[in-house]
């Protein structure tokens, strides 16, 4: 779908785009390529594409999955792709809202791919439940603000590293990312996108059980990023579980969040939980 015809379309139908949906669709084919070709689709592929908007992204994912579930919140747009895509046996669209969707965590994504330009207001919040369902989709394909996309790829000390790095880092690894402009959007955006790519990792790094336990640490570790690491701990657990916990990991008592190492949080949680 080229821009002339998003305009078109959106002036036919006298359609308003809501900024407060992030209504901002990708238009340029060489991107929307891009993205579909870090997914790796194949026919035998199940693939998750929330906010679809006017279905350009769609479009291309039905020529390559064997299955396309399309999460739309604007009943507009709905409509719009009904008749977009009328008769394609390999698309199934629902009008919801994809966050609502995303919390129930009794669904299974396991075999699922998500593949998604998604709406930047609500872009982190849909990643993290993604993440945290036991049943994740093995491949996260996400097209968000260039920010969010450095959040997602950070390491540690890193100025974008913070608790939406290790809550999607703990079950997915990060593999690539790329930068996409502005001007490929309709309607431009304020800020540049990335697309990141994240594969859901084969080793778990902490038992599922525990992962309750690791954001514990990970949400007190970086609620102040000035103070020392232990005394933001202590509001959990006992100033001497913490120091020791801190010894054994050779870290110095004055640490603070922002330089572990995902790895060293895993360790840290490790002790922590099982104390």
């Amino acid at each position: 779908m080229k821009l002339s015809e998003m305009r078109e379309l959106l002036t036919s139908r006298d359609i308003q785009l809501t900024k407060s949906l992030g209504q901002n669709f990708l238009h340029d084919q060489n991107q929307l390529r891009r993205i579909v070709t870090a997914a790796d689709l194949t026919r035998a592929d199940s693939v998750l594409e929330i906010g679809p908007g006017l279905g350009p992204l769609t479009e291309i994912l039905l020529a390559g999955a064997g299955h396309v579930l399309a999460i739309e919140k604007d009943a507009r747009l709905v409509t719009v792709l009904r008749e977009r895509f009328v008769g394609a046996p390999n698309l199934e669209l629902q009008h919801a809202d994809a966050l609502d969707v995303m919390k129930d965590h009794s669904r299974d994504w396991h075999n699922w791919k998500l593949v998604a330009n998604l709406p930047y207001s609500v872009a982190s919040p849909i990643l993290v439940e993604l993440a945290q369902n036991p049943r994740r989709p093995e491949r996260l394909v996400a097209t968000l603000q260039l920010e969010v996309a450095r959040r997602l790829m950070a390491k540690a000390d890193d100025d974008d590293y913070g608790l939406l790095t290790l809550l999607v880092q703990l079950r997915y690894a990060a593999k690539e990312s790329f930068k996409i402009p502005r001007g490929c959007f309709f309607p431009e955006p304020d800020v540049d996108s990335a697309c990141v790519v994240l594969l859901r990792r084969k080793t778990e790094l902490l038992p599922e059980d525990e992962h309750s336990v690791f954001e514990q640490v990970v949400r007190l570790a970086l609620s102040q990023r000035r103070k020392m690491m232990a005394k933001l701990l202590k509001q959990k657990w006992p100033a001497e579980e913490t120091t020791a916990a801190l010894e054994k990991l050779n870290l110095r008592p004055d640490v603070r969040g922002e330089k572990l190492s995902l790895e060293q949080f895993v360790a840290l949680t490790k002790i922590l939980g099982r104390a």
